[in-house]
């Protein structure tokens, strides 16, 4: 098996946003707690995950600060894994997959899930990057400069 590489130190940005949350399992358990599911048991019914992968997950999602862990809701002995802010910032992200994955990795007529405005029940508007004088930018409009 390959040993994981840790990318915490580099100088980019998005490098090191995947080292805390760049496997495929913590984005859908991050998917999954924006959907409303706050319980071990909830996360490994809906994703059919290992509970050890999970178990491992979540603690390091929890360890980085993107979830915590808070008694349950309903009084019981459980525990309950809650969204940070941290974490809630992440919904741009997941938002951005999601309509990425809307607009490629389906055929036409294929049934899917879509994100819609609670209130209206309208698809939600699909996300732009702007300059600060609120211009669309496109990916030639950009650089990156520094490390």
């Amino acid at each position: 098996m390959v040993k994981r590489v840790s990318l915490w130190n580099a100088g980019c940005p998005v490098a090191r946003s995947l080292d805390a949350i760049g496997d495929w399992w913590s984005l859908l358990i991050i998917r999954d707690a924006f959907d409303g599911k706050r319980r071990f048991g909830e996360f490994q019914n809906g994703l059919g995950i290992s509970k050890g992968v999970l178990s491992t997950r979540l603690r390091d999602l929890t360890k980085r600060g993107i979830f915590e862990t808070v008694p349950a809701s309903d009084g019981t002995a459980y525990r309950e894994y809650i969204l940070t802010e941290k974490g809630r910032g992440l919904f741009p992200v997941i938002v951005a997959l999601r309509q990425w994955g809307e607009d490629h990795p389906f055929t036409d007529g294929e049934a899917r899930s879509s994100l819609v405005d609670r209130e209206e029940r309208a698809p939600v508007a699909r996300l732009e990057v702007r300059a600060a004088d609120g211009r669309s930018l496109h990916w030639s409009d950009t650089q990156v400069i520094g490390s």
